[in-house]
């Protein structure tokens, strides 16, 4: 059965991500990827929940958290990016490659996007199909994980939101709230969301092996599109964010340095 769900998954992302391209060769505007990235959670979580006969609960709980967490990462990415023209990264991309773009993002940008996506929900997938333990003090505890993690991912960007929003802070550094413990404190939620949502796949068998996705997630996070690569503009673009480094945790919440 685990094989059912995991090929129904891929066919699913599959389909989403040449969909998307499509899309995004009509409307010259590659950064459509980003907000079809937590809609295609939705899409992978609940397939495996139709596929999937393992417990009930699980499968259910499982579902209902990749939801939440997807139409609310896809709803502020939507409100963020919409009427903003395509990223500085795709448009970077776009130069570089010129009229050869379109073809090379199918594979540079959505494919690579659709094989990440399928890894990370390995928890999604796998956690669909053992029906023996039921849910119970493992997968509470994971509700419990992914629901803090969630808390700080929506506050983070609602405080960075909200500190945007107000033109007195151009080219200032947000360092309060969340953000006065964490330099990225909604890229920790969402690692925390998938370590969540990993331990309530784990409680049963073959579920385990959701923690690699987990894993992957926090990696991507970290080292690859997430703090990395935003840290590197953000030198260049604020004066006081050398400082910033020095005083405030990269990732993991912790008090600032005096």
């Amino acid at each position: 059965m685990s094989g059912e769900v995991m090929v129904a998954s891929a066919v699913v992302i599959g389909t989403i991500m040449f969909v998307t391209w499509l899309l995004s060769v009509a409307l010259k505007n590659a950064s459509i990827v980003d907000i079809v990235w937590g809609l295609g959670f939705v899409a992978v979580a609940w397939t495996s929940f139709a596929v999937g006969d393992g417990d009930d609960t699980r499968r259910l709980v499982l579902a209902l958290l990749a939801t939440i967490w997807g139409l609310r990462l896809a709803t502020h990415l939507a409100v963020r990016n919409i009427g903003h023209g395509e990223d500085y990264r795709y448009r970077a991309m776009r130069k570089h490659w010129g009229s050869r773009f379109p073809i090379i993002s199918l594979f540079t940008v959505f494919l690579l996007q659709g094989i990440l996506m399928w890894t990370v929900s390995l928890a999604l997938q796998l956690g669909q199909v053992e029906s023996s333990p039921g849910f119970g003090p493992i997968g509470t505890m994971g509700v419990f994980v992914w629901a803090v993690g969630l808390a700080f991912e929506a506050t983070g960007d609602q405080q960075l939101r909200k500190f945007k929003a107000d033109p007195a802070n151009q080219g200032k550094v947000l360092n309060t709230g969340l953000w006065r413990l964490s330099r990225h404190p909604n890229y920790f939620g969402d690692a925390v969301v998938w370590w969540g949502i990993a331990i309530v796949a784990a409680e049963a068998g073959v579920g385990m092996f959701g923690l690699i996705g987990a894993a992957v997630m926090t990696f991507l996070l970290v080292r690859v599109s997430g703090v990395a690569l935003l840290e590197k503009s953000l030198k260049k673009r604020k004066p006081e964010y050398e400082d910033y480094i020095r005083r405030t945790s990269a990732f993991i919440p912790r008090p600032p340095k005096a």
